[in-house]
């Protein structure tokens, strides 16, 4: 079964909402990276989803995705794109991982993530 691993807040003012989301919820937010911030939501005794916010790109440039976890991010947007899918980024490779981005059939906005092992 795969799992949503981590979120991702888009916004035109990552600043703004990385402050925001500190401040009200105690948040720890990183240092920007590529235009993303990592989040850390918990801690050791009570941990959270963690996730980041991003500089919103033209394909998404408000709003939130979850990204789910996959075993095979190959497979699993063939099914997806099969099902009414359409994919907003290919697959992309990444040091320890691969990603991609698609919106479902109803137009809500997720991402797959595949762990190279």
């Amino acid at each position: 079964m795969a799992r949503v691993v981590l979120f991702e807040l888009n916004s035109q003012h990552p600043e703004q909402a990385a402050a925001f989301y500190s401040s009200v919820f105690g948040w720890k937010i990183g240092e920007p990276h590529w235009d993303y911030r990592t989040v850390t939501t918990g801690g050791d005794e009570k941990p959270g989803i963690d996730g980041g916010i991003s500089l919103g790109p033209a394909d998404y440039p408000h709003g939130i995705r979850v990204t789910i976890e996959v075993d095979s991010i190959d497979e699993s947007l063939a099914r997806a794109v099969e099902h009414g899918a359409k994919i907003v980024r290919e697959k992309m490779e990444f040091d320890e991982f691969y990603l991609a981005y698609l919106v479902d059939p109803v137009g809500l906005g997720i991402g797959l993530i595949q762990n190279k092992k």
